[in-house]
């Protein structure tokens, strides 16, 4: 049996030839993995065409994959929205291994992580050390700014964020 390799919360991933040292967030709490993919549609003949990230992406370069190896997936977004994402298969370098990894292909634009990667993915072949993250992030936790606006008047952040009758 293969000893299983440590990674962390936060590690970079590479897709072969496509993209390289792509940052990316170990998410043990959710079950699939996804990478940001543009332009995704089906042409006549039920060919898959996608591009992966998208322009405003350092990683973006235009290119056009095309496969006919894909499904669908109903998938539940963090706000509960169900959404029909498409899934294929990438070979992935994580770790110092390369792997096998289904993902579904999503906008991740929004996200500071352009690649998430579920337990399905790391089950069995990798141990999630929470305490490591290999990858630094670029902007500050909200979490962090809500404490400095907290800190400078907890009395108006109360009224902002908490005052009866206001949904915020």
């Amino acid at each position: 049996m293969k000893e299983k390799a440590i990674i962390g919360s936060t590690e970079f991933v590479d897709f072969g030839e496509r993209a390289q040292k792509v940052p990316a967030k170990i998410d043990t709490g959710v079950d699939s993995s996804a990478v940001w993919a543009s332009n995704i549609r089906v042409d006549e003949d039920g060919v898959l065409k996608f591009s992966l990230f998208g322009e405003g992406s350092p990683y973006y370069n235009g290119k056009v994959f095309k496969g006919t190896d894909y499904s669908v997936a109903r998938v539940r977004s963090a706000m509960g929205h169900d959404q029909i994402r498409y899934r294929t298969h990438f070979w992935v370098k994580l770790g110092g291994r390369k792997i096998k990894m289904l993902m579904n292909l999503s906008d991740r634009s929004k996200n500071e992580f352009p690649v998430l990667i579920g337990r399905r993915s790391v089950s069995g072949k990798f141990l999630v050390d929470v305490s490591r993250k290999n990858v630094r992030r670029k902007k500050p936790s909200v979490t962090a700014s809500l404490n400095d606006e907290v800190n400078l008047n907890p009395y108006e952040f109360y009224k902002k964020y908490h005052q009866k009758g206001e949904e915020k």
